[in-house]
């Protein structure tokens, strides 16, 4: 199956809803809409019973949902085919959110090809530690966006960059896993748009302490996230990146330094991996603006593409003026 999240108007005003997509259909069902129905038909429960019932069990948050076990996934398909009808809604109108809201959100950088290309462009040598740990990143969890949303451009950055990357949305908490059981945790699949300030980064990879506003301004994660069961080899995964419509970037999900099981292995260690959690593949290869030496201006739309996902699409805001930076302090640490 395939979830999202959306935006629905109420009383209160926008609220978050849980919604299972069906591209084909043209249409997205808001399960709590759904449910509330269900619960009423069959329990017998009063209309605000069913409704409170259903919001507590379809919460509008992926990382709640997701938190309560296999509920989600056991429950969808009965309550779908018995009111998704009652609670569709066109696909076209609707109002996307980050498909994940994360409690933590991680990233990796593990296509081969991109490795060497990213380190040439950057003028580094590729450490040979890539070779024995694991390498990946933590990321800000509250600047995730949504498909259609406009891209947060920081005025302090001044080239800008994105980054075709699946990500990989964790359902259950676990911990010390091991790559015999690793994909056990995973409940699916979903596109992940790591947009980075290339400019910047170039300083930040020299202090040696990882990205930090240089990329944590602007996530893609969505359109929705496609559950594992509807992929029979997550190494054939197919990928594109388009700029204005035009293909910039494909490629497949095989070339890797290390496989996906070792690298939910490797961050799992000492640590949990929670509910709603998002780890990015890395960037496969010629799936940046890097790669290329293009330059991307205000107004571009990136469109990201993976077969049995679907596009997540971006657009480039304006560079925010009038920020605040830093003054330089040379000789300090002399």
């Amino acid at each position: 199956m395939k979830f999202g999240r959306i935006l629905r108007d109420s009383p209160d005003g926008k609220i978050a809803r849980l919604v299972v997509v069906e591209p084909e259909k043209g249409r997205v069902i808001d399960l709590a809409r759904a449910a509330a129905l269900h619960y009423a038909a069959k329990l017998h429960a009063t209309p605000d019973a069913a409704r409170r019932f259903a919001n507590a069990a379809f919460p509008g948050s992926m990382a709640e949902a997701l938190a309560m076990g296999d509920y989600l996934a056991d429950q969808s398909n009965d309550i779908v085919a018995a009111r998704g009808d009652d609670a569709s809604i066109e696909i076209d109108g609707v109002d996307w959110l980050p498909a994940s809201d994360p409690p933590v959100l991680r990233d990796g950088l593990n296509f081969l090809g991109h490795i060497k290309n990213w380190s040439a462009k950057m003028g580094r040598t590729v450490p040979d530690a890539m070779e024995r740990i694991i390498p990946y990143c933590q990321n800000s969890p509250s600047m995730v966006i949504g498909n259609n949303a406009i891209v947060p451009w920081p005025g302090y950055i001044k080239r800008m960059d994105y980054e075709l990357e699946l990500g990989w949305v964790i359902g259950r908490r676990s911990t010390n896993v091991t790559p015999d059981n690793a994909l056990d945790s995973v409940f699916g699949v979903t596109l992940y748009n790591d947009f980075s300030g290339r400019d910047l980064q170039q300083d930040e990879v020299a202090i040696g302490m990882g990205g930090t506003k240089a990329k944590n301004f602007a996530h893609g994660i969505g359109p929705w996230i496609t559950t594992l069961d509807e992929f029979k080899d997550v190494y054939s995964i197919e990928m594109e990146v388009r700029l204005n419509g035009e293909t910039k970037g494909k490629g497949v999900s095989k070339d890797i330094l290390w496989r996906v099981e070792e690298v939910l292995s490797f961050i799992s260690l000492g640590e949990y991996l929670q509910p709603g959690d998002v780890i990015g593949s890395g960037t496969l290869e010629g799936g940046s603006a890097l790669e290329h030496d293009i330059i991307l201006n205000p107004g571009d739309v990136i469109e990201l593409e993976a077969k049995g996902v679907g596009i997540l699409r971006n657009v480039l805001g304006t560079p925010q003026e009038g920020l605040w930076w830093p003054t330089a302090q040379p000789g300090k640490l002399s």
